[in-house]
């Protein structure tokens, strides 16, 4: 029994090792060829060339992403930078371009103011009186809707109870007359306050009475002491003079148009509503009249040798 177990273990033992050698031959065979294979087919050129073309797509390709990653972020920082310089500019245009329109309001204030100036000295010459060119400076802000202050004063020859005209819109008119006199400034009382008080003419039918203020210069003025009798000489429209009368207001000053008669119940006279010529919401030139020129007449005598008795 032992015998023959132990006979047979070593033929056993002996099939096993040579059936493992024969699988590591085979096994070392394949790898063989398989290792040949692989050694043939790197030893193509167009395996070569295939790896070649397949590394240089890959790379190309990783080349070209980062030149497209840098091209957009080259082109998005100058994007914003070329963004920042186009706001800068824009806004330097928009400060130009109000430089310019204000430029343009100057240039059309300058102009207009140049042709006002223009009417007032083609007026000025045509004054018969001495007078004082001046200009509207402001209100007396303890009478705001009144009293009117004016840029010339004692320096400049102005003094009290003179009379005051103005050109405007093509017309001379009367404003009022100076009640208070500084050096270089007066205060000038026009037609529509209520202490005013103006000798006045009809100028067509040549009723005169008294031009009295209401206090406002958008109120109308007063023509009172008119005879009731005028009423059918007096049409709407007539042309209101200074008459002259009191030697204050030189006489034939426009001071405006006839806009309503009233007859008063128990009155004898009339009383008119006069709408001033003057627009004092926009007045801002004056003449301030300080007398009338009127010379004598010189008659000169050619002696020829007789005696004149």
């Amino acid at each position: 029994m032992s015998r023959g177990i132990f006979g047979k273990l070593p033929r056993r033992s002996g099939g096993k090792t040579a059936g493992a050698q024969i699988n590591s031959s085979v096994f070392i065979f394949v790898v063989l060829i398989l290792v040949s294979s692989v050694l043939l087919l790197l030893s193509t050129r167009d395996f070569i060339f295939g790896v070649k073309n397949v590394g240089l797509s890959f790379f190309s390709g990783i080349r070209g992403g980062i030149h497209e990653i840098n091209s957009f972020v080259s082109r998005t920082v100058l994007s914003i930078s070329e963004l920042a310089t186009l706001r800068q500019e824009h806004a330097n245009l928009l400060r130009q371009l109000d430089r310019f329109q204000e430029m343009e309001r100057s240039n059309a204030e300058i102009y207009q103011e140049n042709i006002r100036l223009k009417e007032q000295l083609d007026f000025s010459k045509t004054i018969r009186y001495r007078h004082i060119p001046a200009q509207i400076s402001g209100r007396d802000p303890d009478n705001l809707f009144s009293a009117i202050v004016v840029n010339k004063g004692s320096f400049s020859g102005v003094s009290n109870n003179m009379a005051v005209v103005a050109w405007q819109d093509g017309t001379q008119a009367l404003v009022g007359k100076v009640i208070q006199t500084g050096i270089y400034e007066c205060l000038v009382m026009p037609v529509f306050d209520m202490n005013s008080q103006v000798s006045s003419r009809i100028s067509v039918s040549r009723y005169e009475g008294i031009i009295e203020g209401q206090g406002h210069w958008e109120t109308p003025l007063l023509l009172r002491f008119v005879p009731r009798r005028a009423r059918d000489d007096i049409n709407i429209g007539d042309v209101i003079i200074s008459s002259g009368m009191g030697g204050i207001f030189p006489e034939n000053i426009n001071i405006g148009r006839v806009s309503s008669i009233n007859i008063l119940e128990y009155e004898t006279t009339l009383e008119i509503e006069v709408i001033p010529m003057i627009d004092f919401s926009r007045l801002e030139y004056v003449f301030i009249i300080e007398a009338e020129n009127i010379e004598p007449e010189i008659v000169f005598y050619e002696y020829s040798g007789y005696d004149y008795d």
